[in-house]
């Protein structure tokens, strides 16, 4: 059963002019991408000049990654409905808050703080006179200082939080990105109202138009529990179980500038299967040996400062590659197992990793144990290299013990790209983006294991009941130069989709043309993929695409059909385009659970 992907289903009478207002308000202050542009569609991309020449292996990342603290109180209280007197902006009231927050489901939340602010004089290449302190964007969080990536959150499953997310970003700055935030936990099953929609933007002067007031800080409400818990009661269906998230700035319009800023972070969630601890569950590497790595491809001008071009619909290639906010840095680890969390951060990059010895003569094997935010089954043993387009994440072990103490490796990018569109080929030796050097004994015994089952899947339905569901088919294509799905560019208001909640259906990710690749993200739920094909001849699907993911790279002339069922809460979602670029200028869509 075909749905109608086309139609429009209006679900508020707020008054489009209020949208246009604000629009042009905020392209006259921001010069924000956030009014359609023509171009054409074959037309190529300008090239840039290069980033100025860096100075690598000049400034070492820590040792491990600390989690931020839990507080004892806001102030104000978190309220279940929108505190707007206080400060808070005009959301929804939180769902199912008073049936959750109880022992046995989601408990009493705990409390964290994050505030997005500017910090005026970042380094991103150490003291190299070519790459001067400038300002980014990021969040802060228990103690003074903005970083990019900002804090670090370990969750557990059946332990809700309240993140109070605050909003001090300067209204009158100068260059590109908006100081208006709305913040995606990515891809975790948070109600509608705390999943960071595009147009729940807010500041203390503007609001978005799904928002009824602005305001200085939004509480997002995070049950942290797994997909399902209506259908299976408790906690929910553990085989739905999230691990490696981020989270990041999902403003209309402004995605791309906002992230390439800084505007991002990380939020682990851990449970009895993978619970942090090497002594219990799946005994992974845990503690300081469980380390996350986001990569962004960024560009600067002439004197070295971060640019870009929101204007564009074509964006802006990155051609040097920031790990952890910094370019080409030193991480030293000991003698034992490393669980490594890739995340591809954006705009726009796709990566091929390797570990290469110094000489760019061997690649050495990991193991790669987790998709998007997803344990696989088993783990894929002796991996030589793995891909992430833009939001893919991607959990890897390396076994460093293998190596003498002063070992130096590499992680290398291997894959050619030379615009926005798509990447190239694989070429050897690559660019070196991180150097490890093995450099200490472990304190202690390296007790982590990679045992040969991970996380069970629930099985999909039988092949009756899928040809049984609805169907529905996005087409991401690009017309009179600008992204747009089934031919038609995104409207906040208008809901292009409404799924029943507790309902399963397929959906069809189609992309007719072979100029660009697409990685196609849904909001709240995880999918499988069922088949892909080009120009309808079919596919295999790699083994690390077999499990849950929420990225869904849509290649040339493919067509991705994936499995997805819409659990639990309603209200407004997204699915879009995430080159962020893409995304940016309206290859998004919004649907409503019902």
């Amino acid at each position: 059963m075909r749905k109608d992907s086309n139609h429009h289903d209006p679900v508020t009478p707020v008054a489009h002019s209020k949208r246009r207002t604000f629009l042009k308000a905020s392209l006259a202050a921001t010069a924000a991408p956030l009014v359609l542009t023509p171009g054409k569609t074959r037309a190529q991309p300008t090239p840039l000049p290069p980033s100025p020449p860096t100075t690598p292996w000049v400034e070492d990342l820590p040792n491990q990654v600390t989690p931020l603290t839990p507080l004892a109180t806001l102030t104000p209280a978190p309220t279940l409905n929108a505190n707007i007197a206080g400060g808070e902006c005009g959301r929804a009231p939180h769902q199912r808050y008073a049936e959750l927050t109880v022992p046995g489901k989601a408990g009493t939340p705990l409390l964290y703080q994050l505030t997005a602010k500017e910090n005026p004089a970042w380094l991103f290449n150490g003291n190299n006179p070519y790459y001067p302190p400038q300002p980014i964007w990021g969040y802060e969080g228990n103690t003074p200082g903005v970083t990019t990536p900002g804090p670090t959150i370990h969750a557990r499953y059946g332990q809700s939080v309240i993140c109070r997310i605050r909003n001090q970003l300067p209204q009158n700055h100068t260059g590109f990105g908006s100081p208006e935030i709305s913040t995606h936990l990515h891809n975790m099953h948070t109600p509608s109202e705390s999943d960071g929609f595009a147009s729940d933007f807010y500041s203390a002067v503007q609001g978005g138009v799904t928002l009824t007031a602005p305001g200085t800080f939004n509480d997002h409400f995070y049950p942290n529990l797994y997909a399902g818990f209506d259908e299976f009661g408790g906690l929910g269906d553990s085989r739905e179980a999230l691990g490696s998230l981020f989270y990041h700035d999902h403003t209309e319009g402004v995605t791309a500038p906002n992230l390439l800023k800084g505007m991002f972070g990380r939020y682990m969630v851990f449970d009895a299967l993978d619970t942090g601890d090497e002594t219990t569950g799946l005994r992974l590497p845990s503690g300081a040996y469980d380390y996350p790595l986001s990569f962004s491809d960024k560009r600067f001008d002439s004197g070295g400062r971060l640019t870009f071009d929101e204007l564009n619909p074509e964006g802006v290639l990155g051609d040097k590659i920031v790990v952890n906010g910094k370019i080409e840095p030193v991480l030293r680890v000991a003698r034992r197992k490393y669980r490594l969390r890739l995340l591809n951060v954006g705009p726009s990059r796709f990566y091929e990793f390797v570990l290469q010895n110094t000489g760019g003569t061997i690649v050495y094997p990991y193991t790669q144990i987790a998709s998007d935010g997803n344990l696989l089954p088993a783990p894929i043993l002796n991996q030589l290299r793995v891909r992430i387009a833009p939001a893919e994440r991607a959990d890897i072990v390396v076994d460093f013990s293998r190596f003498p103490l002063n070992t130096t490796l590499y992680l290398v990018n291997q894959l050619t790209q030379v615009d926005t569109r798509k990447p190239g080929v694989v070429q050897s030796p690559g660019t070196r983006v991180l150097k490890f050097i093995v450099d200490r004994q472990p304190p202690t015994p390296d007790l982590s294991v990679v045992p040969s089952v991970l996380r069970p899947l629930r099985d999909l339905p039988s092949a009756s009941e899928l040809a049984a569901l609805p169907v529905r088919t996005w087409v991401f294509q690009r017309n009179s130069g600008m992204w747009n799905v089934n031919g038609l560019f995104f409207d906040s208001l208008t809901a292009r989709a409404r799924v029943t909640r507790g309902t399963a259906e397929i959906w069809e990710f189609v992309n007719p043309d072979n100029g660009w690749q697409h990685p196609i993200h849904v909001h709240f739920e995880e999918g499988r993929i069922l088949s892909k094909s080009v120009n309808g001849v079919s596919l295999p699907i790699p083994v690390n695409e077999r499990g849950r993911k929420d990225v869904f790279v849509v290649g040339e002339l493919m067509t991705v059909r994936v499995f997805v069922r819409f659990r639990d809460f309603s209200g407004k979602y997204l699915m879009h385009c995430h080159n962020l670029t893409h995304e940016d200028h309206s290859m998004m869509v919004r649907f409503d659970i019902v």
